[in-house]
């Protein structure tokens, strides 16, 4: 057992680990090679009668610990969407975790809720949101959108389903494409998966708002009550941008709550060029997008932005006595503003990292991350049997191998799929899938804070050397 007065020595030895797995990170395997258990079974069952020293839990982490993780932060990690943290918000979570904060209002820690605010207030502008809009720092984007779901809720029952339970006619809306984490939501929020209502898309894969119109008028014919239509400025399969304006109309002539998520594809905000995503957004109810997914900044960290805070608090405040206090309506307290009292110091890391990069720093990461992915999808456009099944956006890019003209649609999807598992398998990738009309696709994410082209080019070379027939 280590004492207080040990700390700098001894945290000179965790700091050599943390810079030598950096040092070495690129030569590890992407994605985790160990078998279900091995990890497990190499753990004693019963916690250890005397204290051990640090050299042999740091020596086990490296020998038990490091081979059963997937290196989210490896630069050739392009499944899913990514996890990207950065040097520096490794050191704010350092100082963070030493502070041991518990910020759930105000008077527990006040720097906590001003510096959470001021950070919110950052990124609203930079983003160019609306600036009557407030935000909360909340875990994750299916927190945030379960916060959406139950305001939109509260408000659609006039604040009476906290108090007499559920009615069993109100219906939420979203795209087929949207992500698993609104059905989750509307579980917990005591709507009923029965009232989630998935509109069609088009070719593009977007939310159609000619069908979401006429669903709405269907279910209030029906006696229905529309409450949230949540679109998706980028879905999870594909990154469609749901198109805003007509969709905004809609809810507007129904008095419906409009939530956008915008988990990944938000970050891009950043960027001048891209803020045509929001257009007709303005008069949305509620906002969420990830700096732990693009914005360098470590998981969890959730920007969640309201327009109308008042809705937010009220559906959320429960005041027990021992945690009223004089400076109540003064502060944002933010444990009336989601789901948990608890509430860990966020706010800190996206100021190490904000002020670290600057507005331009973050400009210039994201746009390099953008050309690295046209470089590499120029690359695909030019492969004789390689295809992008969509336009490349952003930094994502979704192809399949095609292969020659006698291979059925099964045929092919097997192949694409024998491709990732091969891939991963390697070590030297890590990919991930979607199907897009009954196609099998590869999805290419390239978001890692640290990736240089160099990593593409590794990239494309062992993806053209696990080809079919290759």
């Amino acid at each position: 057992m280590l004492e207080k007065k040990d700390f700098k020595k001894q945290s000179q030895k965790v700091i050599d680990w943390i810079d030598s797995f950096y040092k070495e990170l690129k030569s590890l395997p992407v994605k985790s090679q160990v078998k279900p258990k091995e990890i497990y079974n190499l753990i004693p069952s019963e916690i250890p009668t005397e204290g051990e020293s640090l050299d042999v839990i740091l020596k086990d982490t490296t020998d038990i610990i490091l081979p059963g993780i997937t290196h989210w932060q490896h630069p050739n990690f392009h499944a899913y969407f990514p996890a990207n943290s950065s040097i520096e918000s490794l050191f704010a979570e350092m100082i963070t975790t030493a502070l041991g904060a518990q910020c759930m209002i105000w008077e527990t820690s006040p720097a906590a809720a001003e510096l959470e605010e001021r950070m919110m207030e950052w990124m609203r502008d930079a983003m160019g949101l609306p600036s009557s809009w407030e935000g909360v720092i909340q875990d994750t984007a299916s927190t945030a959108t379960l916060c959406a779901i139950i305001s939109a809720r509260e408000r659609t029952t006039n604040f009476t389903s906290n108090e007499e339970g559920v009615p069993p006619n109100l219906r939420i809306y979203c795209s087929t494409q949207t992500h698993s984490s609104i059905e989750k939501g509307v579980v917990i929020a005591g709507i009923g998966r029965k009232n989630l209502i998935k509109i069609g898309v088009d070719e593009q894969q977007r939310l159609s708002p000619t069908l979401l119109k006429e669903q709405i008028e269907k279910d209030i014919e029906n006696q229905l009550k529309p409450c949230c239509v949540i679109v998706a400025l980028g879905t999870t399969s594909t990154v469609a941008i749901d198109e805003l304006t007509e969709i905004s109309s809609i809810c507007q002539q129904h008095n419906i709550w409009l939530h956008i998520d915008a988990a990944y594809a938000g970050t891009a905000l950043f960027l001048p060029e891209y803020r045509w995503m929001m257009d007709g957004g303005e008069q949305a109810d509620s906002f969420v997008f990830n700096p732990h997914k693009w914005l360098f900044t470590n998981f969890d960290c959730t920007a969640y932005y309201v327009k109308d805070a008042t809705h937010l608090i009220k559906t959320f405040e429960i005041l027990p006595e021992y945690l009223k206090t004089k400076t109540r309506g003064l502060v944002n307290d933010y444990r009336d503003w989601g789901v948990p009292l608890g509430r860990r110091f966020r706010a800190l890391k996206l100021w190490f990292v904000m002020r670290s990069y600057g507005l331009k720093g973050i400009q210039q990461k994201l746009r390099k991350h953008i050309e690295l992915n046209k470089y590499l999808s120029d690359k695909i456009k030019k492969h004789p049997k390689l295809e992008l099944v969509q336009e490349p956006f952003l930094n994502f890019t979704c192809l399949r191998y095609i292969g020659d003209n006698n291979q059925t649609l099964d045929m092919l999807n097997q192949n694409n799929e024998h491709i990732i598992e091969v891939i991963n398998k390697s070590g030297k990738a890590f990919l991930s899938h979607t199907v897009v009309n009954g196609k099998y696709v590869i999805r290419v994410v390239i978001g890692q804070t640290y990736v240089e082209q160099e990593d593409v080019e590794d990239l494309y070379a062992c993806l053209i050397e696990h080809l079919p027939n290759n």
